[in-house]
């Protein structure tokens, strides 16, 4: 027989009331609570979260949506996030949506059912079909803006500017953007930034990606090329990785003949040749962030009833090699 409550009481010295009130949120004060977590993790002590929801109606599980698990930005946020709730009573639900909208509806419906909250990580489907799914007070969106939900994000729109008033810096007078997938609102937010090319005099062609992923960046190194333009901004760094493979392997020297710039700065960016100038952004912190933001609903309960809280984080250019003087 493994340990008990009461175990962990005696170890800490309170209660066993206080041992529960500890581990599924309750109100203690912060030194009895690390102490009994302490004790728990020591002792080995789990909780049995089945006996426990069906008393307070709780499953002790957060749920996170995202749509592409082997992009490695949402690793990165997976990883915020979970360190977060390391030194908490909730255990982690992780589903992929693979960037298809009926999928994210199904997943969403589960996680809902299986999860006492839910962090929707860049969803695919319209506002109207969230805010329907999710509940506001047990809801966090990340990556985007939605008005009745809370949300942790970056604003896409100065790292855009920043990207074009870079190649604008550099000579460029013609510009190619990929886009990302069509439901996506970082990729809408980035085509408002792309607005401030025509007070630059730089002209502004936007290709359209299958999918936001490298083997899509063969076709788009491709098209954007094709376009004639002499810088090239993609929606993620996955697209322009692969579009930078693709020119290299056409005999395009990048940034002699083209200059290449992603968005999101993952851990690739910088591993590659030559390496990427990107849109940085604080990915673990955005997972961290939006994990104490879901936490403070589940504490108090009163998400639906009060203004959602909308969290921007600042990110900002990081100029590598694979940008350039404009050729002549």
């Amino acid at each position: 027989m493994g340990p008990t409550v009461t175990d962990v009481a005696k170890a800490v010295g309170v209660s066993p009331s206080t041992v529960s009130r500890a581990m599924s949120g309750g109100i203690v004060s912060p030194a009895t609570r690390e102490a009994v977590l302490d004790a728990a993790a020591k002792l080995g002590y789990q909780p049995n979260r089945a006996a426990r929801a069906l008393i307070n109606g709780r499953t002790g599980n957060v749920g996170l949506l995202v749509p592409d698990l082997e992009n490695p930005y949402y690793t990165e946020v997976l990883k915020g996030v979970s360190m977060h709730l390391r030194r908490t009573d909730y255990h982690l639900l992780l589903a992929d949506s693979d960037e298809d909208t009926a999928w994210e509806r199904e997943m969403l419906h589960t996680l809902r059912q299986s999860s006492d909250g839910l962090l929707i990580c860049s969803p695919r489907l319209a506002d109207a079909d969230l805010v329907t799914l999710a509940d506001p007070a047990t809801t966090v969106v990340l990556n985007r803006i939605v008005d009745s939900l809370a949300c942790v994000t970056i604003d896409p729109v100065p790292g855009i500017q920043q990207a074009v008033q870079h190649l604008a810096a550099l000579g460029h007078r013609h510009i190619a953007y990929v886009a990302g997938p069509p439901g996506s609102w970082s990729d809408a937010r980035r085509r408002e930034g792309l607005a401030i090319a025509e007070e630059l005099g730089v002209k502004v062609d936007v290709v359209q990606s299958a999918t936001p992923t490298f083997d899509a960046g063969t076709l788009a190194g491709d098209l954007a090329l094709a376009t004639g333009a002499s810088g090239i901004i993609a929606f993620n760094d996955l697209l322009a990785i692969g579009m930078l493979n693709r020119l290299l392997s056409r005999g395009v020297s990048v940034p002699a003949d083209v200059s290449i710039i992603g968005n999101d700065d993952i851990a690739m960016a910088s591993m590659c040749a030559p390496k990427l100038t990107t849109i940085s952004s604080p990915k673990e912190r955005i997972g961290q962030s939006a994990a104490a933001t879901l936490l403070r609903l589940l504490k108090d309960r009163t998400g639906a009833s009060s203004t959602p809280e909308h969290i921007l984080l600042p990110a900002g250019l990081t100029v590598r090699a694979s940008t350039g003087v404009a050729p002549q």
